[in-house]
């Protein structure tokens, strides 16, 4: 008879994977990410803000200022603020900066990347050429489509914080890729799946924090659930129509990396996004309400790169067009919601 096996036979602890990875970024998803990736991989590189954040963290075990609870074994950390020693130690590296700040991180990179592989965790259009990440790393660093990766998927930081159940999409062409990285993210509070549809996981990434802002503005202006839900139901439609029109694949919206990101990024409280657009609702300028905020909304830098692309493909997009004409054209929000009440079904 074979021997009955104990607990720990039938559920060993997984070794640590001795894979080179590094985060760019100090902010709540890269602290979240480094968490992550702490659970499969002896050490961690993280290439943090500046000189203080380093300190700090290696004096407290924990970023100062964003998830400040989640504590980290600094064994499993090699911390630096110069991005050429990060990228020269990693065989993969993941960018978590705000987009608005990844040019000026990437532009100080001298040292070979090539044959490297870049993960974005990035949700946002880079401004200094209107354009995604992926794009961006192409055409201004010739890093092809094979040597990038995209996360994608509803995974506040927040709840990555406190070990809730999460789920991951990574979008990559090369199955190689995808494998080790689904390898490094997959855990007990993290599940990982995977996707070729690089361009489409990303701008719905995008996309998503656009909408978020309109239903944080309609839950400042007073509207309810029941509009909330309408709301979100035209935005995915919208969503599917911007998405073939960029970048045509076999895709489905429904699936978690595109609805469920919709979903959670509309309706929690933890998402910057729908509080930036609660605050408007509420009467708050688009200039103070941003200022109120200690993190970056990207939907508000995307707001205006979307609409103007949907524009030059003749699109009609009413919930973009509305959330446009609020954040940078000055129109009244209460007036602009009901004139999109009629156009929503």
């Amino acid at each position: 008879m074979a021997k009955k096996k104990t607990n720990t036979e039938s559920n060993p602890k997984k070794s640590k994977n001795d894979v080179a990875v590094g985060v760019v970024g100090s902010g709540s998803f890269a602290t979240a990410i480094v968490k992550m990736l702490v659970e499969n991989c002896k050490v961690v590189h993280w290439c943090v803000r500046n000189e203080y954040v380093k300190g700090a963290i290696e004096q407290r075990g924990h970023n100062p200022t964003y998830l400040t609870a989640v504590n980290f074994n600094l064994k499993n950390l090699k911390l630096t603020t110069d991005i050429n020693e990060l990228v020269s130690a990693c065989d993969t590296i993941v960018l978590a900066t705000p987009s608005i700040y990844l040019s000026d991180t990437l532009d100080k990179m001298t040292c070979d990347y090539k044959d490297k592989v870049f993960v974005s965790a990035i949700k946002g259009i880079i401004p200094k050429v209107n354009d995604v990440v992926a794009h961006y790393l192409r055409d201004e660093f010739k890093i092809g489509f094979r040597n990038q990766a995209v996360i994608a998927g509803p995974c506040h930081a927040e709840e990555v914080a406190m070990e809730r159940l999460s789920y991951l999409t990574v979008a990559t062409v090369e199955d190689e890729v995808s494998a080790k990285l689904v390898d490094i993210f997959n855990s007990d509070f993290i599940k990982v799946h995977s996707s070729k549809d690089i361009l489409g996981n990303e701008y719905s990434a995008i996309l998503k924090n656009i909408f978020a802002i309109g239903a944080g503005i309609a839950s400042g202006l007073g509207y309810g659930d029941n509009f909330t839900a309408v709301f979100v139901s035209n935005a995915i439609r919208e969503m599917e129509t911007f998405l073939e029109a960029i970048y045509e694949a076999p895709r489905d919206v429904n699936e978690s990396a595109y609805l469920g990101d919709l979903l959670v990024t509309a309706y929690s409280l933890f998402s910057r996004n729908r509080n930036l657009g609660n605050l408007i609702g509420k009467g708050y300028t688009v200039k103070s309400a941003i200022q109120s905020m200690n993190m970056v909304a990207e939907g508000y830098y995307a707001a205006d790169s979307i609409y103007k692309t949907a524009k030059e493909k003749g699109l009609k997009l009413p919930i973009v067009d509305t959330i446009y004409g609020i954040l940078y054209e000055e129109k009244n929000a209460e007036k602009q919601f009901k004139k999109l009440t009629a156009k929503l079904n």
